[in-house]
């Protein structure tokens, strides 16, 4: 009853749990809802925090600064929660695929878009993520999504492009905004891989906390020695904006969003965690709107009643 996935193995593609009464599938439902709308809210504000961080210091140095204090949080907050960070071969190795993917392949790409590209418009190419989820589970696990999720995630799409349908047309696309967005369709496929890499964690036993703990300090070893060996200058201008806005994105945009987006994946399946990315474009937006003084019409709120009409599709689609 946790993933609209469904293993052709037979093995449940998430942790197998006991039947819930009913007042308690409500409160878990709600606490989803809860798990949801903090992750949205929060990374819909951190592609602009993101932009504080640009030309300050390089993207690979940017990453591994937010990650590595990122993981040392996690850890502690591990700790006070009372579970282990000891992990067996098979859960390390699952991690070490995690930070590889979600969290130094990822992100880096994520900075270098954003370098050539608005951060709108990369919260806008992250709407697709679901999709890949959803598609590269299938390939590589054999998962079957239900109508209801596959749904859900082409709803999310479609309100998306509507929503950023006058930025994409208006804009100047030349040759550095193009690779902009081939790294951003980059950093998606990425996330998902990392995606499944947690999910092999889960299934080994991990626990949630360690094992994205251990995930983020992989990710942030694999791109300090990427930045080492390809010569990256680890100088970092340190102005009170790019401090403001690494602690935020360390503590509030990792530590408390991936603890909830992982631990939300694992009890209600990866399709509905992953449309956070859908909902985080129209909040990206917003931030635009009141900082930035941009301006949206009806088109944008006919977008915004897709996605949130796909955001149900996904939660009320049959679990495996």
């Amino acid at each position: 009853m946790n993933s609209p996935l469904k293993s052709r193995s037979g093995a449940p593609p998430m942790s197998t749990v006991q039947p819930l009464p009913q007042e308690t599938k409500v409160q878990t439902l709600w606490a989803a809802y809860g798990s949801v709308a903090i992750c949205a809210l929060v990374w819909g504000t951190t592609w602009y925090a993101i932009t504080f961080q640009l030309g300050a210091a390089d993207a690979a140095v940017s990453v591994v600064l937010r990650f590595g204090i990122a993981a040392i949080g996690l850890a502690i907050v591990s700790m006070l929660a009372k579970q282990s960070l000891k992990l067996n071969r098979k859960q390390h190795l699952a991690s070490m695929g995690q930070g590889a993917f979600a969290f130094a392949v990822s992100y880096y790409f994520v900075y270098a878009a954003e370098e050539r590209v608005a951060s709108a418009v990369v919260a806008i190419i992250f709407a697709a993520l679901t999709f890949v989820n959803l598609g590269l589970f299938r390939i590589l696990s054999g998962q079957k999504a239900s109508l209801g999720a596959w749904g859900g995630a082409l709803l999310g799409v479609l309100g998306v492009a509507v929503l950023s349908w006058g930025e994409l047309v208006g804009g100047n696309l030349g040759d550095r905004a193009l690779v902009g967005i081939v790294f951003g369709f980059i950093a998606v496929l990425a996330s998902a891989t990392g995606n499944w890499f947690a999910w092999r964690g889960q299934l080994a036993g991990a626990p949630v906390l360690p094992a994205t703990a251990w995930a983020m300090a992989y990710g942030t070893a694999l791109l300090a020695i990427y930045a080492v060996v390809s010569g990256r200058s680890w100088h970092v201008e340190w102005s009170g904006s790019y401090i403001l806005s690494l602690l935020y994105l360390s503590l509030v945009g990792s530590v408390l969003t991936f603890g909830l987006y992982f631990s939300l994946a694992r009890s209600k399946g990866y399709a509905l965690a992953a449309y956070i990315s859908a909902l985080t474009p129209p909040i990206a937006m917003l931030v635009s709107v009141v900082f930035e003084g941009a301006r949206f019409g009806l088109m944008a709120l006919a977008g915004l009643a897709l996605v949130l009409a796909g955001q149900i599709f996904i939660a009320r689609a049959p679990k495996a």
